[in-house]
């Protein structure tokens, strides 16, 4: 008994330090929304419980409401090939270039509720808009996204060596098929 709680409270510590070594996650310095637009393909993503039956296919499309919000549209294949989509809404948080968002997929009357959103930010993004990864303060989430359904892999691997020095375990990024 004393050993099974020794052990649990050298795990405890052993997670606290690991998350004490990391630095708060950065994001880019700023962030061009109209220029963001359109539809990204997502390349690789951290597991998630809800797109645990996307088998393939995955991407997301932006579109700019007339009242500064922004519209998400999910899409993924399921394994029976079905494909299906979630509609939500992202709002920018702070300055009108920020690269922090919020987004939501509850519906609209549940707005008010902060739980319903969640955080969206841009922490790597090329010159040209063409590769984005996009996460949250606490790294649980990661997505890879492009605007083709390939990347160069020297592309690629740049960005995960920029994403290693964020903090992230690319042993957990999972490769999204496009086919």
């Amino acid at each position: 008994m004393k050993a099974t709680l020794l052990a649990a409270l050298l795990s405890l510590a052993s997670l606290h330090a690991g998350a004490a070594d990391t630095p708060p996650l950065n994001t880019i310095p700023s962030l061009d929304v109209p220029r963001y637009m359109g539809t990204w393909y997502e390349i690789a993503r951290y597991p998630n419980w809800f797109q645990k039956k996307c088998t393939g296919a995955s991407q997301a499309d932006y579109s700019l409401q007339s009242n500064g919000t922004v519209q998400v549209i999910n899409r993924c294949r399921l394994a029976s090939g079905e494909m299906v989509s979630a509609t939500g809404a992202a709002r920018q948080v702070g300055p009108a270039a920020s690269p922090k968002l919020e987004v939501r997929f509850a519906p609209a009357w549940l707005s008010f509720i902060p739980a319903v959103w969640g955080d969206y930010w841009v922490i790597d993004l090329d010159e040209k808009y063409q590769l984005v990864a996009v996460s949250e303060p606490k790294r649980e989430f990661l997505w890879v996204l492009s605007r083709t359904p390939k990347v160069d892999p020297q592309t690629y691997e740049a960005l995960l060596g920029r994403l290693a020095g964020k903090g992230f375990d690319l042993h957990k990024l999972q490769a999204s098929s496009q086919d």
